[in-house]
This record gives C-alpha cells, structure tokens and sequence, in this order.
C-alpha cells in the first residue's frame, strides 16, 4: 500500500512538472547565399536569408567601402563568396562584429553612393533577400555620406577579483575575429581561430598558479577595434599584455619560427614594418571608422611612463624568447620591433607574440597540434611567472599600472 501511494505521488508529480519545460532558444537567421550583378553604372548584391532583420548601410571612406550592420547571423555562404568583385565591388567579407551583431563590408572600387539598401520578406517559396544597390558618385558627395561617428565595439569587462584579493592582471589579445579572419591556413584553418585557442589554453595556465589573473580580450568569434583591445589593458590596470598571432608570408626563402616583438616607432626591419602595416590595417578590414581616432596625450609624465614601460616590455620579450626556445621553433630573428598599435598603452609592457607562419608547411603542422600548443603555452606560462617574479623582488610591480 506504500509502495503504491509512492508510486501515485511520484507520478502525479511528474504531472504536474511535466509541462513546465525550458523555451527552445530562438533560431539565428543564416544566410545562405550571395551574388553579384550589373555593371559600374549600377551594381547589386544580393544575400538570401533564411528570415528577414532589420540592417543599416553606410560608408567608410580611405579605402572607400561600403558597410551592412545586421543582427546575428549565420553566414552559411559559398565556399569563396565575396572574393570575386564586379561593377563597382572589388570584394565582400562577412562575419561576426560583436556579441548579438554582424558586418558585411563590402570594398568598392571607387566612391559610390547607396542608392537603396533594404530586406524583402520571404514570399512563395522565395527567401528572405538583403539587396544593396551602389551608384557611382564624386569623392566630395561620397565624404559627406561618410558617417563620422565610429560603430560601437565590445567591451571586455574588468576581471572579478576572487576574495577581494588584488592579484597582477595579465590581458591575453587573440589577434583578429569575427569579420576580420586574419591569415588563411591550410584546410581551411584561420589565424583567428588557432590565436583564440592559444590564449584560452594561455590563461587557463597562469590562473593556475592563482596568483595572477587574466583577462582576455574575445573569448569567442567576435570583432574588437585596435583601440578597444588597447582600452580592455588600461581598464583594467594590466600589469602585462601579450597579443597572439599567427601571419603568413611570401616568402622564397621559407621564413618561419616564433617571434616576438615590442613597439618602436622605427621598425627593426622589413619584415617587422611590413607585418606592423598589415596588423594596423585590422580596423579597415573591419569596417571601423578611424577618422576621429584621439591621438596619445604628450608630455613629461607620458614620456617618462612610456620609458619605464619600455624597460618592462624588453626584459619580459627576452625572457620570453630564452623560454621559447626549448618549446617552440624561433624565427633566425626571434626579437624585433615595429609600431604596431595594439601595443601602443603607455603604461602597460606589451608584446606582440607571432607563434610562427601559416604560409610555412612545417609551422602550420605545428600550430594545428596539440602537443605543441601545450609545449609552447606551458612555456610562455612559465616566461609570465618568472617576470612577475623579478618585478616583486625588484619591488618595481606597482610602479607602472
């Protein structure tokens, strides 16, 4: 009789639990497909969707392009989609700009105006469609269309303090994301992706010690500004900031190997210039408006920060590189300079850490493997320890941040 009353009560409260059931998240509209008609008088792009948002269109000027803001999107487009140009389009990229948010940039090959900018609803059996319409104009007409505010950007928020405990903030910048891939791997890899592992295994390894805390600039497949990823260091006091690459050359010679490199206004080299260039140009790529950009306050205090930061930055860049060695393979020049903005914070030690070329077969290999990465993020773990250790016997750990 127990029993059964037991089996009663349990049923009926299943009943009555039954119906209370978790709301499936809603779907994410996919883009499915994309094309290109007409000519330099008229050019149309066109993107099929699986349901219709709501977009806004503007345009960017040097270079010139055009760019879409939408929702969150899916893009589920054509393996090559948006390489080939015509009319007045050179070219199209698509990806996610932010958390909730994505960007189609679409480069033009010459000023043009947006003569429509819309999304039809779907109707008999037809897709939802995102069609963008360019005209030619003159550069004066294009400037006045240029809009001068800049889009909005994530913003990382500062690290939790665990305790209440005041623990050294390492900032951890995988370079590039969202619509900005970066370089392009064999297989279809991307810069982007390899960097963001990299870090998230990176930090998981010096939180382990509990001594530090870490602070990443994405921690998914999102875009950030140079000047966003320079903020999320100074907001949040960084006591070290390390970004991560992985670029890809043209190169007869098979140049490879890791590499680390600090800000200079002269670049060490030709290489370093050359990669500082195509770094800084992740905005543009982008579709973020740099015009109003603020330029760095001068002064005594600034110049005197600036040096001491300096110091900081070249003592951890060679400790750095002396701990790389037994990990990784090093570039025949493991240690240059250029200026590269995202290490512009004049009071944060920052250093931009190439892990090696994608161009190069035997790099790639590297970077796709797990051994390495564990190898290589076990090694520049053990160069941020020993750092901090030298600034806290130098009593020199509160000095800069």
């Amino acid at each position: 009789m127990i029993r059964l009353l037991s089996i009663t009560l349990a049923a009926a409260l299943f009943a009555f639990a039954a119906p209370v059931r978790a709301q499936p998240a809603k779907a994410v509209p996919a883009a499915t497909d994309s094309r290109l008609a007409g000519d330099e008088q008229r050019t149309r792009l066109v993107v099929d969707l699986t349901s219709a948002v709501a977009i806004n269109a503007f345009v960017l000027a040097d270079p010139y392009r055009v760019v879409i803001d939408l929702p969150e999107v899916s893009f589920r487009l054509p393996d090559k989609a948006g390489e080939q140009g015509r009319g007045l389009i050179s070219a199209y990229r698509f990806g996610v700009f932010a958390p909730g948010r994505s960007r189609i940039v679409v480069d033009v090959r010459k000023p043009v105006a947006i003569d429509k900018a819309f999304v039809l609803e779907p109707v008999e059996g037809q897709p939802a469609r995102l069609v963008l319409d360019l005209t030619p104009t003159d550069r004066k007409s294009f400037l006045q269309s240029v809009v001068s505010s800049r889009a909005e950007e994530p913003v990382a928020s500062v690290a939790a303090k665990p305790g209440g405990e005041e623990l050294p903030v390492v900032v951890i910048d995988p370079g590039h994301g969202g619509v900005d891939p970066g370089a392009a791997g064999p297989g279809d890899v991307s810069e982007k992706d390899i960097v963001l592992d990299f870090a998230k295994r990176l930090k998981d390894k010096i939180e382990a010690s509990g001594r530090r805390r870490v602070v990443l600039t994405r921690d998914d497949d999102t875009f950030v500004s140079l000047p966003g990823r320079v903020r999320i260091a100074r907001d949040n006091a960084a006591a070290l900031m390390i970004s991560i690459h992985a670029d890809t050359l043209t190169d007869p010679f098979g140049v490879r190997g890791a590499t680390i490199y600090t800000l200079s206004e002269k670049a060490s080299d030709r290489e370093a210039e050359r990669l500082a260039e195509k770094e800084n140009r992740a905005d543009l790529i982008a579709g973020v408006d740099l015009s109003d950009e603020p330029e760095e306050v001068a002064g005594i205090l600034f110049d005197l920060t600036r040096r001491e930061t300096k110091g900081f930055t070249s003592d951890f860049a060679r400790r750095l590189v002396k701990d790389l060695k037994s990990a990784a393979k090093l570039n025949k020049n493991p240690l240059r300079s250029a200026g590269f903005r995202v290490l512009k914070a004049p009071d944060v030690p920052s250093v931009l850490l190439e892990l090696g070329y994608l161009s190069s077969k035997e790099d790639a290999k590297l970077l796709m493997s797990e051994a390495w990465r564990e190898q290589a993020t076990e090694a520049v773990a053990k160069a941020v320890a020993g750092y901090f250790e030298t600034r806290i016997a130098a009593g020199t750990l509160g000095r800069v941040n």
